[in-house]
């Protein structure tokens, strides 16, 4: 689909050659010479400009009052303003209005192509972003946190009143993996910023020169590679919502350049001299102790009490077990539709093993290991040796029976058994178990009957075999 430009400019030369030249480059041109012409044309419901290109005065009004009207109504719209008459007054009422940039006549066309390409992006990410929260309301609804653990209960009732709030800042913290980028999702799309942005950011991933200028955003020419004005992530969330994960990564000086901006709700490009004035609520998250990064520096104290209006804690897994019984049903069901496969049985050994893992990286690792079983499965049933669950951290070691009704094998983790003893015990166990079938004890521990009967007389488990007779 082509890009639509609309011009707005009563200058003939100039509007005819502007259209010409935007025409060869591709895209849908509309010239218009007069406010009232304009005015018209955007009261139409069918049209649906990328980029608006305008005359400051025209005959029969000012293009800022255009803006003024059409800009809320046009969110995925951009507004560049060319004028011969501009002076700072009017800058500074197009940028608080919204508008991408504003230029002086004559302006180089290579320098308007630059300013134009950049304004489309933009406007391609706006329109990105309202297409995808169409329908997020109800692919983040509050039941999206799936549990009916008491945890899982009082977290998804603090959802619900939280996301109908008028908060300007909360802090959701918890480990690594428990679900703060769903929750931060379920706030918004709940809430009444549903239908404005969700501008979404991980301070952990970028250096701090360019976090700064993500965050703020920057004028042409202010360093070094900035070829064009760039609208920071705190200004296209305007009006909608800021999630700045991992919050406690954000270095110290940029953390103060923030907290101005949430208390004087302005914030000021990097190399301009003018403020923009921002309107959003701020989800910040972390997986570290902010209290403990206060008392040793690295977090500013002012400004976790002011992201602190309220601090949701989401519990870890290992904290809500029960919820397996929903969580692995419904991401088996989605990694089954990705991957085109039918995993629908879990046997119980399966079922044990993951009840009886800590789980330290919580929902996102039982992800991870459901995604890779169901992508190498062969059958309908979850294949227990893709598992590949590292041993559990509440101090022991533990081997799960093949079902549920017998007892685990579990062994000290402080080194004081070694590696023959423990097999020697699970081997005599498992014959134990099934009354001395080395067939069957081969089965289960997936090796041979030949490397079973090896052990038996390596570990002399031979006594213990001979008392019921071998069973083949």
């Amino acid at each position: 689909m082509l890009d639509t430009i609309l011009i707005i400019e009563d200058e003939n030369l100039l509007g005819s050659e502007l259209q010409r030249h935007y025409l060869k480059l591709g895209y849908e041109v509309i010239w218009l010479q007069s406010y009232t012409e304009a005015q018209r044309k955007l009261n139409s419901k069918k049209f649906d400009p990328s980029l608006i290109l305008s005359d400051l005065n025209l005959p029969d009004g000012n293009g800022l009052d255009l803006l003024e009207e059409y800009g809320p109504k046009m969110s995925s719209c951009e507004w560049i303003f060319l004028t011969g008459y501009g002076d700072i007054p009017d800058s500074v009422r197009a940028l608080r209005l919204g508008a991408f940039d504003f230029l002086t006549k004559p302006c180089p066309l290579e320098q308007l192509d630059l300013v134009i390409r950049s304004a489309l992006r933009s406007a391609h990410a706006q329109r990105r972003l309202q297409e995808k929260s169409k329908d997020a309301s109800q692919r983040y609804a509050l039941d999206t946190f799936v549990g009916n653990s008491k945890a899982a209960q009082q977290t998804r009732q603090l959802l619900q009143q939280l996301s109908q709030a008028p908060y300007t800042a909360l802090i959701l913290s918890g480990e690594t993996g428990t679900g703060k980028g769903l929750a931060a999702r379920i706030l918004h799309y709940n809430s009444s910023r549903a239908k404005e942005a969700l501008i979404e950011l991980n301070c952990a991933a970028l250096p701090k020169d360019l976090l700064e200028s993500e965050l703020f955003g920057h004028e042409a020419g202010a360093y070094t590679g900035a070829t064009s004005r760039h609208r920071g992530l705190i200004e296209q969330a305007n009006g909608g919502t800021l999630f700045l994960d991992e919050i406690g990564e954000m270095p110290l000086d940029l953390q103060a350049k923030l907290l101005k901006a949430i208390e004087d709700r302005k914030i000021r490009r990097i190399g301009s001299e003018s403020e923009i004035a921002v309107d959003i609520q701020i989800i910040a998250a972390t997986n570290r102790n902010l209290q403990e990064d206060i008392n040793n520096g690295s977090f500013r104290a002012d400004l976790y009490h002011r992201l602190s209006v309220f601090e949701l804690r989401l519990p870890a897994l290992r904290e809500r077990l029960q919820d397996l019984h929903q969580l692995v049903p419904e991401i088996i069901a989605e990694f089954n539709l990705k991957a085109g496969k039918n995993v629908s049985e879990i046997s119980p050994r399966v079922w044990n093993m993951l009840e009886h893992y800590q789980w330290p990286g919580n929902v996102r690792e039982l992800r991870n290991v459901l995604e890779r079983c169901v992508i190498l499965s062969t059958s309908s049933s979850l294949p227990e040796q893709w598992l590949q669950l590292q041993a559990s951290t509440a101090g022991s070691n533990c081997i799960s029976s093949p079902d549920t009704t017998a007892c685990d094998i579990c062994f000290p983790a402080d080194g004081s058994l070694g590696l023959d003893e423990m097999i020697s015990e699970i081997v005599q166990t498992m014959l134990k178990k099934y009354d001395n079938n080395v067939s069957e004890v081969a089965r289960v521990l997936k090796t041979t009957r030949e490397k079973i009967r090896y052990r038996i007389e390596k570990y002399q488990l031979r006594k213990s075999s001979s008392q019921q007779g071998e069973q083949l």
